[in-house]
């Protein structure tokens, strides 16, 4: 995702995005720990999605 994207996004879009990363980083963890997850890579890429969302809502104000 692109900054200038989750920009453009109203504020409920972002918490439910948020959300759905959250869990899907917790998936890939648990995939990583049982040696299931190919690319690792996931696992970082997740995470700075989930920075740039929070980035975002601090910007507009909106605490989570």
């Amino acid at each position: 995702m692109k900054i200038q994207e989750l920009r453009n996004l109203p504020v409920e879009d972002l918490i439910m995005r948020l959300n759905q990363l959250r869990e899907g980083l917790f998936k890939a963890r648990v995939r990583a720990a049982t040696k299931e997850l190919d690319n690792v890579m996931i696992i970082s890429n997740t995470r700075r999605d989930i920075a740039r969302i929070l980035t975002v809502l601090r910007q507009k104000g909106i605490k989570t």
